[in-house]
């Protein structure tokens, strides 16, 4: 099992959330969605924590990544965002290869680290420590609602 528990990253990401959308920030909610079966697995969904709100953008992702597939450069681009603060789950996975696409589109990535989790300890660690610094800066929770306060 990864590093955090998926209540605590929920948690933390719903700190994010509530104060992004106090400054006035853009919220960016991701779902997944897969394709060619005749229901989705449990996990798809919204979380009753981070149900979107008006103003919010909804990413409805097919793939790994949340840019791939979907108008969220465009969407991000019309409301003038230069930076996107990243949370969820799995780091090695969706938010690794949203990172990857946000800084190909170049925006500037922030993590938050504590507000995601990966599937083992090890591999979070190493895309904090190694990969994820490679396209943003990594900080923690608190330290990015410190910033963005």
């Amino acid at each position: 099992m990864g590093p955090y528990k998926g209540v605590d990253v929920v948690s933390r990401a719903g700190r994010l959330v509530a104060a992004f959308r106090q400054a006035g920030g853009t919220v960016v909610l991701v779902r997944v969605e897969r394709p060619n079966v005749a229901e989705q697995p449990p996990g798809s969904g919204f979380v009753p924590e981070m149900l979107p709100r008006t103003g919010d953008i909804t990413v409805v992702k097919r793939t790994i990544g949340a840019f791939y597939g979907t108008d969220l450069a465009g969407q991000l681009r019309e409301r003038a965002v230069e930076t996107v603060v990243m949370a969820g789950i799995a780091t090695t996975m969706g938010v690794e290869s949203t990172a990857r696409a946000a800084s190909d589109h170049g925006f500037e990535v922030v993590f938050a680290s504590d507000a995601m989790s990966g599937m083992t300890t090890l591999e979070h660690e190493h895309a904090l420590t190694v990969t994820l610094p490679r396209f943003g800066e990594v900080l923690t929770t608190d330290e990015v609602l410190q910033r963005l306060g």
